[in-house]
């Protein structure tokens, strides 16, 4: 059995809005422990009952700026003229702890940290279709039409983007989607650890396995079709 000290993951969750991923990570958190999850920081106002450094750490833009200009960012993006960005300082805190990352970031910050981090697991989180994300998002009751045509066309334009990630978890059932997940964080944790692999965990593996970029193959077709969206040929992750 492996000796060596733990090594931080990193795991990257990204998902269009409305896929669901926000209770997929609220269900990974209570289920698997030793997962730091880094609250992103953000200049968008809070919405409904979002509290300061629950949902997000709410800034203002010049503090948001002195924050890029000081390099505290591992990444950060401007999204519909709002930054939103993951604080270096969360990785740090991870690694003192020794205890793994969990990142819920979108597909622009997810590239910057795959070049910084190119051992980072990268999962992306797709609804069943088209159909059924713009009723989730209607669901939600939070947004105006416009809005929700944009989220949809926005969605399209992060779904394009699938190939660059390790998995793809379709969350079309929750209770499966978030055993799927859990399956994959702890499938990372095993094969990188060095540690022999338990008996009984095979199954764990496999369901890991099933959603990896090379075996998702035709099971894609059908979403992507409902976005239109066509096969990348040389998909593979960043």
């Amino acid at each position: 059995m492996s000796s060596s000290p733990h090594k931080t993951l990193v795991y990257i969750i990204s998902a269009p809005s409305g896929s669901g991923k926000s209770t997929l990570v609220n269900e990974l958190l209570k289920s698997v422990s030793g997962l730091e999850f880094s609250i992103s920081y953000t200049t968008r106002a809070p919405r409904g009952s979002e509290t300061d450094g629950r949902q997000y750490y709410f800034v203002s833009r010049p503090e948001f700026e002195t924050m890029i200009r000081n390099d505290e960012f591992l990444e950060h993006a401007e999204v519909f003229g709002n930054y939103y960005g993951t604080a270096r300082r969360f990785l740090q805190e991870a690694e003192k702890n020794g205890r793994d990352l969990l990142l819920d970031i979108d597909v622009q910050g997810a590239a910057q940290i795959q070049k910084k981090i190119p051992e980072a697991i990268s999962i992306f989180i797709l609804p069943p279709n088209r159909k059924t994300l713009e009723e989730r998002l209607r669901k939600r009751g939070e947004d105006r039409e416009e809005v929700i045509q944009r989220r949809l066309v926005t969605a399209a334009e992060e779904i394009e983007n699938y190939g660059r990630y390790n998995y793809i978890l379709v969350n079309d059932r929750l209770e499966e989607s978030i055993e799927i997940l859990q399956s994959i964080v702890r499938a990372e944790r095993w094969t990188r650890s060095g540690d022999v692999l338990p008996a009984d965990k095979k199954t764990i593996i496999e369901m890991a396995d099933n959603c990896r970029l090379a075996n998702v193959g035709q099971r894609l077709q059908p979403i992507l079709g409902s976005f239109k969206i066509g096969a990348l040929e040389s998909a593979r992750p960043s």
